[in-house]
């Protein structure tokens, strides 16, 4: 059989031809299938932080199911963080809370049932994100007492000395220039204000340690991903954790950026852990 006839019985695809047959059902196997085969092989250490405008493009992706994704993926443990967190805030009454990452307003909407007589001012780059927090707002009537601004953390659309206290959770380990941000921070309060920030960790116990980087490097982004409708937005979340500074580090930072009695809380075995500073009185 020479060449010829093996052209006319075997002719070639054009490049793509069968793909395009099959691809409806194959986008619907694969992306299954590629979620598991990919976690499998085990994490993908970051190098780096994303760019700016692409952190702001993953959360306006994920901001609609943002809320059920931290409540299913982390059991409602979660929600015993934020309310610990706000206890910690201890807020006198007219006291005016800057909410800075504010996201669906999570943080927010706890400070204003646990202090009626403060006022929060809520700021967040991701329009998706103030779009669910703006509802919730609305949906449980605290609109007179919140308002919510769109803004960059390092450049924040906010006076000098406006904020009794400023909170960040779960947000600035996505930004690159954390010492902008925390520049800003002691900007925007006023001189006896309090910073508080809170971010997932590692436990300290060696068992529990291990459990939990399995968790991360596995579980969250295999489900995260897949709820979110995204191949890689709850990979690079968990993977953010391990590229954050270090408990001392960190409160290096925060005392570089103008603050002063810094310290440390864990929550639930180190899993989570709120950074505290205040800025000094008398001090510009």
């Amino acid at each position: 059989m020479d060449a010829a006839e093996i052209s006319r019985e075997a002719p070639q695809q054009a490049p793509g031809e069968n793909t395009e047959r099959v691809a409806p059902l194959v986008r619907t196997l694969s992306r299954g299938i590629y979620f598991w085969r990919d976690e499998a092989r085990g994490p993908r250490r970051l190098r780096g932080l994303m760019a700016h405008q692409h952190v702001q493009r993953m959360f306006d992706t994920i901001a609609g199911t943002y809320d059920l994704q931290n409540r299913f993926l982390a059991a409602r443990v979660d929600n015993h963080w934020r309310n610990m967190f706000v206890r910690y805030l201890r807020l006198n009454p007219g006291a005016v809370l800057g909410d800075l990452a504010v996201g669906t307003a999570e943080i927010t909407i706890k400070a204003c049932r646990r202090y009626p007589e403060i006022r929060v001012v809520g700021v967040d780059f991701s329009e998706g994100m103030l779009r669910m927090a703006r509802r919730k707002i609305r949906a449980r009537g605290l609109s007179p007492r919140v308002e919510l601004r769109t803004g960059d953390l390092r450049e924040l659309p906010i006076a000098d000395e406006s904020f009794d206290a400023v909170t960040i959770s779960f947000g600035i380990r996505n930004i690159k220039e954390r010492g902008k941000v925390l520049r800003e921070c002691f900007r925007v309060m006023k001189p006896g204000g309090r910073l508080q920030i809170m971010e997932p960790s590692f436990p300290n116990a060696p068992i529990l340690k291990g459990l939990y980087r399995y968790y991360f490097d596995h579980v969250m982004p295999l489900f995260g991903n897949w709820i979110s409708g995204t191949d890689y937005a709850y990979s690079y979340l968990a993977e953010t954790v391990y590229v954050f500074p270090s408990d001392e580090e960190f409160l290096r930072e925060i005392s570089a950026a103008g603050f002063a009695r810094t310290s440390l809380v864990a929550l639930t075995f180190g899993m989570a852990k709120i950074y505290r500073g205040w800025k000094p009185k008398g001090r510009p």
